[in-house]
């Protein structure tokens, strides 16, 4: 299992591996240029990188492959520009190198396919690289969707037992929440659950956070009506998770952590001395 993600924080590729190391709890980091540029201007600070004591990209792109214990490379076509000297420089340091490229396979291919590249290199520490977003406009939704697709793989022997699982179209005729904050939606989601649940998703280790939002988003999204106009909630999810847009999908996991933050106050498991 990938234990933290690295990239160079330049939009595309880059922020997709970000955000999903964020999403589940996985540490990340990286090293950026000075200043922290991107072709967006400054790297938001939301993201833990390492600022380089040189504009140069080039100079970035080498030190993320040399703290990697191997590098993934996300591409449509051929590699080129960045994309291409990250190939060769992760060659001539003898560093594992994987190239994805989405115009041979779709998102699940990738994802099995990077599996296969993790566990035959025994990689923990994963560097992702890729164009950036002016170069591919849909590469930042393909990159996430591999990566959860690969931690969803990695996670579905591990979900727990017992978890509160409506069935969605059910769930789909009843009066939705309209909860319009992330503290009311964690609430309202808490109120229904057992004693053996809340003390579960209290004492669940943080990067276990995908065995149960996997079994969990939908119920989420449905009840807190994520996907039906409740466009208040996912306004304020965006706000608590640092973003000017969010997607129903993320917004159901700031509200799956904020859930499991308010039931650690009461239910977290400790030693009486």
């Amino acid at each position: 299992m990938i234990e933290k993600i690295i990239s160079g924080g330049q939009t595309g590729v880059d922020r997709a591996a970000l955000d999903t190391a964020i999403k589940f709890n996985i540490d990340h980091g990286g090293w950026v240029p000075a200043g922290r540029k991107a072709e967006d201007g400054v790297i938001p600070s939301l993201y833990h990188l390492d600022e380089m004591d040189t504009e140069d990209y080039a100079r970035r792109t080498e030190q993320n492959i040399r703290e990697a214990q191997g590098t993934l490379i996300i591409s449509r076509g051929h590699l080129k520009g960045g994309s291409l000297l990250t190939w060769e420089l992760a060659h001539t340091l003898k560093k594992p190198c994987c190239h994805v490229d989405l115009n041979d396979m779709d998102e699940f291919g990738a994802a099995v396919m990077l599996q296969d590249f993790l566990r035959g290199w025994h990689i923990q520490v994963l560097n992702v690289a890729g164009p950036r977003a002016s170069q591919d406009v849909g590469i930042y939704w393909s990159v996430k969707g591999i990566l959860e697709t690969l931690i969803f793989m990695e996670m579905m022997t591990q979900t727990p037992d017992g978890l509160p699982i409506e069935d969605t179209l059910l769930m789909e005729r009843r009066a939705q929440s309209r909860c319009t904050t992330v503290e009311g939606a964690a609430k309202f989601m808490g109120k229904d659950l057992n004693l053996r649940t809340r003390c579960m998703l209290a004492n669940l280790n943080q990067r276990a956070i995908g065995t149960v939002y996997f079994p969990l988003a939908d119920t989420i999204k449905v009840k807190m009506g994520l996907d039906h106009g409740n466009t208040t909630l996912l306004a304020h999810c965006a706000k608590v998770a640092g973003v000017k847009r969010i997607t129903p999908e993320d917004a159901a996991m700031v509200i799956l952590k904020a859930l499991k933050a308010s039931l650690e106050r009461d239910y977290v498991l400790r030693v009486v001395p």
